[in-house]
């Protein structure tokens, strides 16, 4: 856990007004967040940057009101299918060592099964928790090819702009929904996945299904250069 905070500059949390903390995201550039569709966020929400431990007062955090929501228009609740919302910041974030974007892949990037990539999030460490931790998590996992992961959720489940990670005993959870699953590539942390859903006692030897960025590519870049 130590060092976290200026590893992981990209993440972020969605609060409501009354400073609950209900999902995560990351930045990708100064002014645009991206998170999960399913987590419904509104313009009455609030993105915290710059955040390690909720509960110190001293963390020089930055929380961003949100101009536009971007909530894609393919996605669909009952299937979980192109799980993706982005947001535009009101102001642009200000970049530093605690603040910093996460790099996109490519539409053509591939990151093959059993890679070992990392998710962070605020997120319950385990479903009857009645709070979630104060400190940013993170867990590494590996990458599960589709095919492998159909084995736990089944064929009709998993879909093309989908991925799999996890079943290696750690797991995202409640709370961790629209946050980073990151890979490594060059020295540089690529956005592989967004948090979208999985085991709903959030079982680490089931794994976690998350966004596949890659598929979305075009949507991101499109919305970004229209608005």
């Amino acid at each position: 856990q130590t060092g976290a905070q200026a590893r992981w500059a990209w993440g972020y949390k969605l609060q409501q007004t009354d400073g609950f903390h209900f999902c995560g995201g990351s930045l990708i550039n100064e002014n645009w967040v991206v998170t999960a569709a399913h987590c419904s966020v509104s313009t009455s929400h609030h993105v915290v940057l710059g955040e390690f431990d909720r509960s110190s007062p001293a963390e020089n955090i930055q929380v961003k009101t949100i101009a536009k929501v971007f909530k894609n228009p393919s996605y669909n609740s009952f299937t979980i299918k192109n799980d993706i919302t982005l947001l535009k910041l009101s102001s642009p974030a200000i970049l530093n060592s605690r603040v910093s974007p996460v790099c996109l892949p490519s539409a053509t990037a591939v990151f093959q099964g059993g890679t070992r990539c990392v998710t962070t999030g605020w997120g319950l460490t385990r479903y009857n928790a009645n709070n979630t931790p104060s400190k940013l998590q993170q867990t590494a996992l590996p990458l599960l090819t589709n095919t492998q992961c159909k084995k736990y959720w089944g064929n009709n489940k998993i879909k093309d702009m989908m991925i799999c990670a996890g079943a290696a005993g750690a797991s995202s959870c409640m709370g961790d929904s629209g946050g980073p699953l990151v890979c490594e590539h060059n020295d540089a942390w690529y956005l592989v996945g967004i948090v979208s859903w999985g085991s709903g006692t959030c079982s680490p030897s089931s794994p976690g299904v998350y966004t596949r960025v890659t598929e979305l590519r075009s949507f991101i870049d499109q919305t970004i250069a229209a608005n």
